[in-house]
Formats: structure tokens, sequence, C-alpha cells
């Protein structure tokens, strides 16, 4: 009997081995009978009718035994051509296993040698970072788990970047914007002094006009009798 630990095809190849065995002894034991018909001085090599019958009789058990050990020869080879894809699958698996292992240990090593950008970035110190970022980002789970904390820091230091560049943005549309106004009311002065400018020109040409138009006032004789 088989034990419980041997597997459906070691049962199957020690009972083929069994057939085997035992149809080589039946075998054998045929051989030895036909082999006593033919010896002289036995009894039943006198009776040539019985010989035939007993030799027609272990001929077909010949035969029989023959087919079986044929049928049993064929099943072993299948057993043992399935046990074979088997063994070939298993180790085609084993070395899939071993490859995806290499290839898996090779890109550990990659993503441990790898610099990654974030390593050159001034973050926001942990103070203030703590100081300055919201609860649910800053909360005790996650100051004690360094790679959430580290992610967290990150992604506070992106939006406040973020946010900083849109300020950033808006000064400087109103840096734009005051000195297009600045720009605008200096060309207003610009051309009011010129018109300022201009007015005094013609005041003083004017002026000077007029001074030469005006008679003189006569001096007054005080010398003439009164």
């Amino acid at each position: 009997m088989p034990t419980s630990t041997e597997q459906p095809e070691e049962v199957n190849f020690l009972v083929c081995d069994s057939l085997l065995d035992l149809t080589g002894y039946q075998y054998v034991l045929v051989i030895d009978q036909l082999k006593e018909l033919v010896e002289p001085g036995t009894n039943i090599s006198k009776d040539i009718t019985a010989v035939h019958v007993r030799a027609a009789a272990l001929t077909g058990r010949l035969k029989s035994l023959a087919r079986a050990a044929n049928s049993e020869t064929r099943h072993t080879k299948n057993l043992t051509a399935a046990a074979r894809h088997d063994m070939d699958q298993s180790h085609l698996g084993l070395q899939n296993l071993l490859y995806e292992k290499r290839h898996l240990e090779r890109e550990i090593e990659k993503c441990r040698q790898f610099a990654s950008v974030y390593q050159d970035i001034p973050l926001y110190t942990l103070e203030e970072f703590k100081a300055l970022a919201p609860p649910e980002a800053r909360s005790d789970d996650v100051l004690f788990d360094e790679h959430q904390l580290l992610l967290n820091r990150l992604s506070f230091e992106f939006v406040e970047r973020q946010r900083l560049d849109k300020m950033k943005t808006d000064l400087l549309q109103q840096k734009e914007e005051l000195l297009k106004e600045s720009k605008a009311k200096l060309n207003t002065m610009d051309s009011i002094k010129t018109q300022i400018e201009t007015l005094v020109k013609v005041a003083v040409d004017v002026q000077k006009k007029v001074d030469e138009l005006a008679l003189p006032i006569p001096a007054m004789d005080t010398d003439a009798p009164g």
C-alpha cells in the first residue's frame, strides 16, 4: 500500500512496476512450462494431442502476457511523458520566477540609487511645516511616518509655490499697470509743461509788442510859468 506522502504519479509508477514484475514472473513460468513439454521422459510428451493442447494454451497465455506487458509499457511511457512534461513546466516556471526575481532586484537597486529631484529642493523646515501646513497634513500619524511626512511636505511645498507664483504674477501685473499709469501721467505732465512754456513765450512776445506800441508819456515842464 502506498503511504499518504506519495504523489499520485509515484503511485502509478509503483503499480506499473509491480504489474510488469508480475507479468515477467508469469512469463518465465509459462516459458518453463513450455520447456517441460518438449523435454523427453515426461508423461505428457507421450501424448501428442495433449502436448498440442497444452502448448496452445501456454502459447495463448504467453501472447496474453505479452499484450499485457506491451500495454503496461505504453502506459508507463505515457506516465513518463506526462511526468517529464510536468517537470519541464515546473522547471520553466521556476526559471520564470528566478528571472522575475532578478528583474525585481535590479529595479529595487535602481530605485535605491536613483537621485530624485526632491533631494535638491529647498523645503520649509519641519518647524515651519508644522506651523503652516493644514492640520490633516501634520497629524501625529503623519509625523511618525517618515515616508508620508516627506510626501506631505513635498505636497505642501508644491501648493505654497503655486500660491506664491500666483501672488508674484498678480504683483507683476499690478506693477505693469502702475507703470503704464505713471507713464501716462508723465506724458500728461510733459504736455502741460510744454503748453505752459508755450503760453509763457506767447505772453512774453505779447508783452513786448504791447510795450512797443504803447506811446511814451510826455514829461511835465516844471519851469513853465504858472
